[in-house]
């Protein structure tokens, strides 16, 4: 017997007898009292549930959507994930961190599976910078060509260039397969078992740009381009979000960790 259920509500009833009027084994009184507790049992229950439902840490079912589509609209959708990892990823972006090139990598890695390269044109630490030497003898130093990063250009202020980068097919983001790179039992790496609950489709464009919009500063220009793959060089930037009025400025050279050379600028 547990609170709520049907024995209990029978044994509420008989709590409210007065004693004497029934023998301890009463049958007849038993089926009278079945037909109310089984309406009070369900009447219990569904309290139980409806006050589940006005928690995120406890809703389940359609309110679970219901409660996405109150804080997000129709930007975050359940797919097929499950109650738990659904009610997971709306406590996240309730609190997921926004303004910053780190919230941007975060987003796009935990909505991909992999790392975004960004690149800031006018950021030294993405460019390199010559700098006067210890010695004062005028030469250049801290910079190497092919090793900094791409043209820097101070013409493009607040802006910021992504390359998303998309897995080819549905699976499990930011989990190591068998097979993988560093995918194994007693491995540094991120690897457990999965289910089918967890198994996501491909990620689409408005997803990624959706991502990105939600969590980027006010006032900061965004050039998106997105790739489906390690063996697919992405086409150029596309223009989304903020303002800008600067020229074309063409930024000839190899951003880290893309491996192809392309000409970034507005396009």
């Amino acid at each position: 017997m547990s609170t709520g259920d049907n024995e209990d509500m029978i044994a509420r009833g008989k709590a409210i007898v007065p004693a004497g009027w029934f023998p301890s084994s009463s049958p007849i009184l038993d089926g009278v009292l079945s037909g109310f507790a089984n309406v009070a049992s369900w009447i219990y229950g569904l309290i139980v549930y409806a006050k589940a439902q006005t928690r995120i840490l406890t809703a389940t079912d359609g309110w679970l959507d219901l409660i996405a589509f109150d804080f997000f609209g129709r930007r975050m959708q359940r797919g097929s994930r499950s109650d738990a990892s659904f009610r997971t990823a709306i406590i996240a972006e309730l609190f997921r961190p926004r303004n910053t090139r780190q919230a941007i990598i975060d987003v796009l890695t935990g909505l991909t599976g992999n790392v975004p390269d960004i690149f800031e044109p006018a950021r030294p630490q993405d460019t390199g910078a010559y700098a006067p030497g210890p010695a004062g003898d005028g030469r250049g130093y801290g910079l190497a060509y092919n090793l900094a990063g791409g043209y820097g250009s101070l013409l493009m202020p607040y802006e910021i260039l992504i390359t998303a980068h998309r897995s080819p097919s549905g699976g499990i983001p930011t989990v190591i397969g068998y097979g993988g790179p560093a995918g194994g039992y007693s491995t540094a790496s991120t690897f457990e078992y999965g289910n089918l609950d967890m198994i996501q489709g491909i990620v689409t464009d408005d997803a990624i740009y959706s991502a990105i919009e939600n969590v980027r500063a006010a006032g900061i220009t965004a050039w998106v381009k997105i790739d489906s793959g390690a063996n697919s060089a992405p086409s150029g930037y596309t223009f989304l979000f903020g303002n800008t009025g600067s020229a074309i400025i063409q930024l000839s050279g190899q951003v880290p960790g893309i491996g192809y050379t392309n000409l970034y600028g507005k396009i």
